[in-house]
């Protein structure tokens, strides 16, 4: 289901603008599927038996297709690392770190030709989590809080007219990662529903005025 979805977004991606540059055996969904079968491979139980996959994730590919790619990498590696965070959700796999993607250029290869190197890379305190903002934007979450509103000096700046200045942030605790209002004019929600302070679960929504801003971990 993730892969698919990579697949429709590339498709996409490549019409028009790219299309000159996938003119090589080497495609994206191609690449996509590579990512996944490198997670799978290495896959390994953690001591309280859950699955652990690889989150630091290097696609070696030849001069010229890295050529090719280089004008829009920014693009495709963060479609990859999104085709990623997707199968290994679907898999039941988890992760230590922040999921992230790079393209290196490899004189060995030739063209159409790719590697992938994948291992497990733990972030700071253990704690994987990310806002999916509405323009599809992700912010990693830190050790330190992660405030919302309108001031420039936020870490996820609002134009939201009904958002506070500083209207609320996401920090972590030992139950995961904890929702909190910071004394808002219009509040806060989690799904629909106003709080002061909630532990958030992977999928849920934070309201701040009409903006809604998605919860994932993991």
């Amino acid at each position: 289901m993730g892969l698919q979805g990579f697949e429709r977004r590339l498709e996409r991606l490549v019409e028009g603008t790219f299309s000159k540059a996938f003119r090589s055996n080497l495609e994206p969904v191609e690449m996509g599927r590579k990512v996944a079968r490198a997670l799978d491979a290495g896959q390994t139980l953690d001591v309280r038996g859950q699955r652990v996959a690889p989150n630091d994730i290097v696609m070696y590919v030849s001069p010229t297709d890295f050529d090719r790619f280089y004008s829009f990498a920014d693009v495709l590696t963060r479609e990859l690392a999104e085709a990623a965070r997707t199968h290994a959700k679907s898999e039941g796999y988890h992760f230590v770190g922040p999921v992230t993607v790079e393209l290196v250029e490899d004189q060995a290869l030739k063209t159409g030709d790719s590697e992938v190197v994948a291992e497990i890379m733990e972030g700071e305190g253990g704690r994987v989590g990310s806002l999916i903002l509405p323009d599809g934007n992700r912010i990693a979450l830190r050790e330190q809080a992660t405030v919302m509103g309108r001031l420039s000096e936020c870490a996820v700046q609002l134009s939201d007219p009904k958002a506070s200045r500083r209207h609320a942030e996401v920090r972590p605790s030992d139950a995961g990662w904890v929702v909190a209002d910071l004394g808002s004019t219009n509040g806060t929600t989690v799904n629909g529903e106003r709080i002061r302070e909630r532990v958030l679960t992977d999928g849920d929504v934070i309201g701040i005025g009409a903006t809604q801003i998605r919860f994932e971990e993991s």
